[in-house]
C-alpha cells in the first residue's frame, strides 16, 4: 500500500469513529434518559458535550500537529479517546457522562482535521471526487451498522456498551498512526490564538445552551440570555479576528463560494437530518412503541440510498457539476423529510421505509457533493485552515441541527399533541432543507480544473 493511502486509511478509521459517536449513541438516548432521570432536550447534551470538546481542539490541531508532529498528536488523540468512551461508559450520573463525553471530543477532534488535511494534500484534482466518495461511503457504512449494532445492545445489555464498543477501533487507530505516519514537525511556530478560541468556544456553548433552555423548563429569560450572549461573544470573535494576524479561525477562506456553499448545504441536509433523526428515534420508541433495535434498522435503509446515489454522484460529480447535485439532493432529502408527516401508526412502516429512502438518497448526493466541492479550491497550508473550519463546520451543523429541531418540538408541544408535535417538527425540517437553493446562483457552474493525478 503507498503512503497516501495509509494516510487515507487512518484517516477513514478516524471519520468512521466519528459517525459511530453520533449515530450508535442517539439510538441509545431514550434508554439513557430513562436511566439517567433526564429529559430529552437534556440528554441532547451526550451530543453537545462532544461537539464542544471538538470545537475547543480543532482549531488548535494546525499548531499542534506542527509542533508535536501528525504522527504524536494522532497517536495521542486517539489514546486521549479511548480512555474517555471508557469512561463514559463507566459513568454514574448524567453530568459525569457529559464531562467524559467533553473530553472524548477532544481527543477524536484532532484526528480528524489532521488526517484530512494530511490525505486531501496527497490527492489532488478528480483524485478529490474519488476519495471524497471513499470518505462519504465510510461515513454511510458507520450510520448502517451502528444504530442497528446499538439497537441490539440497548434492548439486549445495556446503553453503556455502546461507547465501549468504541474502543477497539480507536485503539486501532492509534497503532496505526504511530507506525505509518511520517510527517515531520515544522521549525516556525506562530503562536496559538488562545483569545480567538475561548471566544469561539464560549459562543458556541452560549447558543446551545440558550436552544437547549429555550421550551424546555427553564425560564425563557434565561435561555434568550445564552442566546444573546452567543450572538454577543460571536460579534467580540469578529473584531478580534479583524485586529489579530493569526486568528484561530481564518474567516477570508469563506471568500471561496465552494467552501461557504458546502457550509451551507451542510447545515440543510446532514444537519437538519441530525435533528430529524433525534425526533424520529423518540417518536418510533416512545409513541409508536418501537423497539430500539427495529429503530436502528431504519437507518440501513438509509444507508443503502445514500450509498447508491453517492456511488452515482461520485462517477458524474465532474461531468454533472456540484449546483445540480446540490439542488437534487435538497429536493430528495426535504421530500423525505415530509413523508414522515404521514406516519401515523406502527402499521405505516412502509412510510418510514419511503422516507429513510428519500433522505438516505437525497442526503447522499448532497453530503458527498458538499465534502468533494468544500477544499476544491485549497492546497497546503490552506487546506489544513479550510479543513479546520468545514470539520467545526460538520460537527456544528450535527449539534445545531439537534438543539434546533428538539427546542422547536418542545415549543409545539404547548398548543399540539405529542404526534402533531412531531409531524409540525418535521414539516418545518424539509422547509429549512431547502433554504440553500436560494444561494445556488451564485455557484459557478463550471468545472474545477485542477491537475489530475496518478494512482
Amino acid at each position: 500500500m503507498s503512503y497516501r493511502y495509509k494516510v487515507a486509511s487512518i484517516f477513514l478509521i478516524g471519520f468512521f469513529i466519528d459517525c459511530i459517536n453520533i449515530f450508535m449513541s442517539a439510538v441509545a438516548l431514550p434508554s439513557l434518559s430513562a436511566t439517567l432521570h433526564v429529559s430529552s432536550a437534556s440528554v441532547a447534551w451526550v451530543a453537545n458535550a462532544y461537539i464542544l470538546g471538538l470545537t475547543l481542539i480543532i482549531p488548535l490541531s494546525t499548531w499542534l500537529a506542527a509542533r508535536f508532529g501528525s504522527r504524536n498528536v494522532l497517536t495521542a488523540s486517539m489514546l486521549l479517546f479511548s480512555i474517555a468512551v471508557w469512561m463514559c461508559g463507566l459513568a454514574n450520573s448524567f453530568a459525569e457522562l457529559v464531562i467524559w463525553r467533553f473530553v472524548q471530543g477532544i481527543g477524536g477532534g484532532l484526528l480528524i482535521p489532521v488526517g484530512q488535511a494530511l490525505t486531501f494534500n496527497l490527492f489532488q484534482g478528480e483524485q478529490r471526487a474519488k476519495i471524497s466518495t471513499l470518505v462519504m461511503a465510510v461515513a454511510l457504512i458507520a450510520p448502517a451498522i451502528s444504530p442497528t449494532v446499538g439497537g441490539f445492545i440497548v434492548d439486549s445489555s445495556s446503553w453503556r456498551w455502546v461507547f465501549y464498543s468504541n474502543v477497539p477501533f480507536s485503539l486501532i487507530a492509534a497503532g496505526l498512526s504511530w507506525r505509518w505516519i511520517k510527517e515531520a514537525k515544522t521549525g516556525d511556530l506562530s503562536r496559538p490564538d488562545i483569545k480567538g478560541l475561548l471566544l469561539v468556544s464560549t459562543a458556541l456553548a452560549s447558543l446551545l445552551m440558550g436552544m437547549s433552555l429555550y421550551g424546555g423548563d427553564a425560564r425563557t429569560w434565561l435561555a434568550m440570555a445564552c442566546i444573546a450572549a452567543g450572538l454577543l461573544f460571536i460579534a467580540l470573535y469578529l473584531r478580534h479576528y479583524r485586529q489579530s494576524r493569526h486568528a484561530i479561525i481564518d474567516l477570508s477562506l469563506l471568500s471561496s463560494t465552494r467552501l461557504s456553499t458546502s457550509i451551507f448545504i451542510y447545515y440543510a441536509i446532514p444537519g437538519v437530518f441530525t435533528g430529524v433523526n433525534l425526533l424520529s428515534i423518540f417518536f418510533l420508541q416512545n409513541t409508536l412503541h418501537f423497539s430500539a433495535r427495529l429503530t436502528g434498522a431504519f437507518m440501513i435503509v438509509y444507508a443503502i440510498g445514500a450509498f447508491i446515489a453517492m456511488t452515482i454522484g461520485g462517477r458524474v460529480y465532474n461531468r454533472v457539476g456540484a449546483k445540480r447535485l446540490f439542488i437534487l439532493g435538497m429536493l430528495l432529502h426535504s421530500a423525505g423529510i415530509v413523508t414522515l408527516t404521514q406516519v401515523n401508526a406502527p402499521s405505516d412502516l412502509w412510510l418510514i421505509v419511503i422516507a429513510y429512502s428519500l433522505m438516505g438518497i437525497g442526503g447522499g448526493i448532497g453530503a458527498n457533493t458538499a465534502q468533494t466541492t468544500s477544499l476544491m479550491d485549497f492546497n497546503g497550508s490552506d487546506t489544513h485552515k479550510a479543513s479546520v473550519i468545514w470539520n467545526i463546520n460538520r460537527q456544528l451543523s450535527f449539534s445545531l441541527g439537534a438543539a434546533l429541531f428538539l427546542m422547536i418540538f418542545n415549543l409545539l408541544l404547548k398548543p399540539f399533541d405529542t404526534p402533531s408535535a412531531y409531524h409540525a417538527t418535521f414539516a418545518i425540517a424539509a422547509l429549512v432543507g431547502l433554504v440553500p437553493l436560494f444561494l445556488m446562483s451564485q455557484l459557478n457552474p463550471a468545472k474545477a480544473n485542477h491537475e489530475q493525478q496518478p494512482d
